[in-house]
């Protein structure tokens, strides 16, 4: 299944690459994997100003509102949020909102062991893996593991509609954990009763 997925993606790839118009950010695709697999760093602005912010950070960081590079780093207020936190609040900032989104991820765990619907279960940690995954590739652009994607911090970037998604996504998990709250509530009332 795997594979037949990852053949249809590349055929997919290979006819928008032979067909001209067909994906007018083709283009655009090609040149940031390009830019990135090369060596060469002319052309890749967006990532050199974030590496400088990341390198300048250190341990500590600068302090909040002491950032130098968001005069000089596209989108510092979503695209590249992450690097702004790393200079301003350095590795321990950093790993925090990490391990924050990786409580996120944990307590959509807990949903599930403790759901008694699978519906519920799986809508709860599918949101939370998928807020989770951007995090964690918004991150992966920040620190140049990956080329530049546009994708926002869930819950930290400033955005129109990334933040309603990400409020209406976060709703639907709370709504879950409710439903799993109320249940066990009428479970111990029905055995109260009895």
């Amino acid at each position: 299944m795997v594979g037949s997925g990852i053949a249809a993606i590349s055929l997919a790839f290979l006819l928008a690459m032979s067909v001209p118009g067909l994906l007018p950010r083709i283009d655009t695709w090609i040149a940031r994997v390009e830019n990135f697999s090369s060596q060469d760093t002319k052309g890749n602005y967006q990532a050199e100003q974030s590496k400088i912010a990341v390198a300048t950070g250190g341990i500590t960081g600068k302090g909040p509102g002491k950032s130098t590079q968001r005069n000089f780093l596209p989108h510092p207020y979503s695209d590249f949020i992450y690097a702004i936190v790393l200079e301003e609040y350095g590795l321990i900032g950093g790993v925090t909102v990490l391990m924050l989104y990786l409580i996120l991820l944990y307590r959509a765990v807990r949903i599930v062991v403790k759901s008694p619907k699978a519906f519920g279960a799986l809508l709860a940690v599918g949101i939370a893996f998928m807020l989770v995954f951007q995090a964690m590739i918004n991150m992966a652009v920040a620190v140049n593991l990956f080329p530049v994607t546009g994708q926002p911090l869930p819950m930290v970037s400033m955005g129109g509609t990334s933040i309603w998604f990400t409020c209406i996504a976060i709703g639907i998990i709370l709504s879950v954990s409710r439903g799993i709250e109320d249940e066990a509530t009428l479970n111990r009332m029905a055995h109260a009763k009895v």
